[in-house]
């Protein structure tokens, strides 16, 4: 499956805390989408949360978000990976 990396600009700075609660939030939604939260980023002082989820399609991904936690990613990028 494609993986996509999101970013939600929030305004104002977040907290550790406040990012991992919609983290939760997405890994509790998910599941009924087929879609995979595989790690998130914090800029604490830009105020902006980075996602990294695997799934069927962008907007899928930003569905999970928007049912989760009503968060609304700004932009979805199909991205791939190269070890």
């Amino acid at each position: 499956m494609p993986l996509f990396m999101d970013v939600h600009t929030l305004g104002g700075s977040v907290s550790e805390a406040e990012a991992a609660a919609a983290h939760a939030k997405d890994l509790e939604t998910q599941g009924a989408y087929g879609v995979s939260f595989k790690e998130y980023w914090v800029d604490h002082k830009q105020g902006k949360i980075f996602c990294l989820a695997e799934g069927p399609d962008a907007k899928t991904v930003g569905r999970v978000h928007e049912e989760g936690h009503g968060m609304v990613a700004d932009a979805i990028f199909e991205v791939a990976h190269y070890a």
